[in-house]
């Protein structure tokens, strides 16, 4: 069986040298990652450089022969300002490296301390400060702990805390705390809310052992109004059904704290990457692809929720959807959520992945992403390149998260699985079969598929 549709899978040969091979040779994902970062930087929603960015996304865009245009979307704009913090032990004052949770109120915080470990271990916690501590070691852990950091505020605020510190979600830290949004409910007490490092973490743990601890903490950050904005999009338009449609994303913001490198920038050099290549074939494929960029995945998701209400009408044509936003890792497989029979439709268009990258289609784990996720109601196809994510806790949403970590020869090599990915997708006789139906995730703050 699998031979016979082998047979049916007439790949050009020189498509997977073209793509691949520009990929590795041309080095232009590390170059456009370099510019995004070392000149523009710091991308959150509604800031200045968030402005940058999208006007150097389409102007890259167009120089690259994409049908390039800016789509609206209304975004939060929310602002950092000072922050400072230390731990009073006694007669011990300790400085703490600190850092505001996404999206917290400001304010100036100075009560005793007392630790949680879940969002049920609550007691006694009315006029205290809430230190939510966890046991995160390894990325497989932030999904079981990140309501701590998203939901931990408004529990502890509704119980009658006046302040939370979180323990970063992280798997290393120099005293490097990791920020995050948080979400505040309409019927409980909006708090200050504040990550510190892991080493501070477990500084305060220990001195809880010892006896009362107070914390003083004061975070000048504020919400402004809501600002304008936009998603970038670009089309390599497809030469026989251009109406349908393989929709590459990556977010265009990022936290404030550093240049993004990683999360998501990385994401947005694989997929322009894949769009340029794709855009320069002798032949297009025979659908579109389009690469998205999106804005405020970090703070809001208010971009995939823009553009799954712009096209909604369109959203029955979006033959798959693919996300990258789990850094630049080695890419290890593909992943894909599809309905029955679409394995096997893919699999033969993946060989030229295995042959010149040495990956194919990964059997555990579901394609998906944040910002793609608002089109899961209208059932399309989801598929995506699984990179190794050892290490993208290291420097998630922390002021470590440079271009430094990023590989150059690993980062071209995921810019080449996306284009390879995008191929198959938008070539093959027969779209994928589109995936069951599926209940709303319970959760107000969709995750990551890290």
């Amino acid at each position: 069986m699998l031979l016979a549709l082998l047979l049916l899978a007439p790949v050009a040969n020189d498509v997977p040298q073209r793509l691949v091979g520009g990929a590795l040779a041309d080095g232009m994902a590390y170059q456009r990652l370099s510019e995004l970062t070392d000149t523009v930087g710091a991308r959150l929603s509604g800031s200045p450089g968030a402005e940058a960015a999208v006007q150097w996304a389409l102007q890259r865009f167009k120089q690259d022969g994409l049908d390039a245009h800016l789509e609206p979307v209304k975004v939060p704009h929310w602002v950092r300002g000072e922050e400072t913090g230390e731990i009073l032990a006694g007669a011990r004052r300790q400085p703490l490296a600190i850092t505001a949770l996404g999206g917290s109120v400001g304010g100036d915080v100075t009560a005793e301390v007392v630790e949680a470990r879940s969002l049920d271990d609550l007691r006694d916690v009315r006029g205290k400060v809430v230190f939510f501590n966890h046991e995160m070691n390894k990325p497989q852990d932030y999904g079981r702990d990140v309501d701590l950091r998203s939901r931990g505020p408004a529990v502890a605020g509704r119980a009658g805390a006046v302040g939370v510190l979180l323990r970063s979600l992280a798997t290393a830290s120099f005293r490097s705390p990791h920020t995050g949004v948080t979400i505040y409910e309409a019927d409980a007490p909006r708090i200050p809310a504040a990550a510190v490092s892991t080493e501070d973490a477990d500084f305060i743990h220990r001195m809880l052992a010892r006896g009362p601890v107070k914390a003083h903490f004061t975070l000048g950050c504020r919400w402004l109004p809501d600002a304008d904005s936009f998603n970038v999009v670009a089309d390599v338009r497809g030469r026989e059904r251009p109406d349908e449609i393989v929709l590459m994303g990556a977010h265009l913001d990022s936290w404030d704290l550093a240049q993004g490198a990683n999360d998501d920038g990385a994401g947005v050099a694989m997929v322009m990457e894949a769009g340029r290549l794709l855009q320069a074939l002798p032949q297009h494929p025979r659908r579109t692809v389009r690469v998205v960029l999106f804005m405020n995945e970090e703070n809001g998701l208010a971009g995939g929720k823009a553009y799954a209400a712009a096209h909604a009408g369109e959203l029955a044509k979006h033959v798959a959807a693919i996300e990258a936003d789990a850094g630049a890792g080695r890419a290890l497989g593909i992943t894909l959520r599809a309905g029955d029979g679409g394995d096997a439709m893919l699999m033969p268009w993946l060989e030229p992945l295995h042959t010149a990258l040495g990956i194919g289609l990964q059997r555990e784990g579901e394609a998906g992403g944040a910002d793609i996720s608002p089109m899961g109601p209208a059932q399309v196809p989801f598929a995506g390149v699984h990179v190794d994510p050892t290490h993208y806790f290291d420097i998630h949403h922390s002021a470590a998260d440079t271009l430094d970590k990023i590989d150059p020869q690993l980062l071209a090599q995921d810019a080449a699985a996306h284009a390879l990915l995008a191929y198959g997708l938008a070539e093959m006789p027969q779209p994928l079969p589109r995936p069951p139906a599926r209940e709303p995730r319970n959760r107000q703050e969709p995750l990551k598929a890290h």
